[in-house]
């Protein structure tokens, strides 16, 4: 586990401190904030949805395929859909871990924005299930870890780029930023960056629709195509 948690916190941290530095120090303003509290609150956000989702990949096609752990959760009177839960959760959580660890470098860095940046933990919990969902359709879809590479370099890799973590979206072609709009990403960062540095809040409730329905439907799909998976 302590493996897992180096990995998944120390790059994110390296990308803040080598770009919000680097970059931070040439591009001075970007939407009105430092260029280190803009990428602060967008690193959160991507190592929420990396963390969660590796989770959710790799450490649970492991215990589902490699070592049959859930098959022995399924021995007792869990169902698939309580292991699938489980899996969410902890991923989940996973994430929280992550982010509270990257808050905390962020807050010594001084590119925080007050008392509502605690407000960013229950919003990364939201991310992290939304990402975890959906990474449990494709756990549920492997026959292999190689499969996790399409999953990561087409989809996950993209999303990181197009969603205004490293850059405001306004800088994209319109017809990219109307595309971005439907990547649960983008509304991860619109909601917890105001809240890291203290800007005013633009439309918190869609955020949290457009994250919890991708979480809710991801899970309902990965239970459903476990159920076939496993269950015959």
């Amino acid at each position: 586990m302590f493996t897992s948690l180096l990995g998944n916190f120390a790059e994110p941290v390296f990308y803040l401190l080598a770009f919000g530095y680097g970059f931070g120090s040439m591009l001075g303003q970007v939407s009105g904030m430092p260029y280190l509290s803009f990428l602060a609150s967008g690193i959160i956000c991507s190592s929420a949805m990396n963390a969660a989702s590796f989770e959710a990949l790799y450490s649970a096609f492991t215990r589902m395929h490699m070592q049959q752990t859930w098959s022995g959760m399924l021995s007792t009177p869990l169902e698939v859909d309580d292991v699938v839960l489980g899996e969410v959760i902890w991923a989940a959580s996973k994430a929280l871990i992550n982010a509270v660890a990257i808050t905390v470098v962020a807050v010594l860095l001084g590119v925080t924005g007050g008392w509502r940046m605690w407000l960013v933990f229950p919003a990364v919990l939201l991310t992290g299930f939304c990402f975890a969902s959906i990474a449990m359709i494709v756990t549920a879809l492997a026959r292999g870890y190689d499969f996790f590479t399409y999953y990561m370099t087409l989809a996950l890799t993209p999303m990181m780029l197009l969603s205004g973590v490293f850059f405001p979206l306004n800088q994209l072609p319109d017809v990219l930023v109307g595309l971005a709009q439907f990547l649960p990403l983008v509304h991860a960062v619109e909601l917890i960056r105001p809240l890291m540095v203290g800007a005013p809040l633009s439309m918190p409730v869609l955020h949290v629709m457009v994250l919890l329905g991708y979480g809710i439907a991801g899970l309902w799909i990965a239970i459903e195509l476990c159920r076939r998976r496993l269950l015959g």
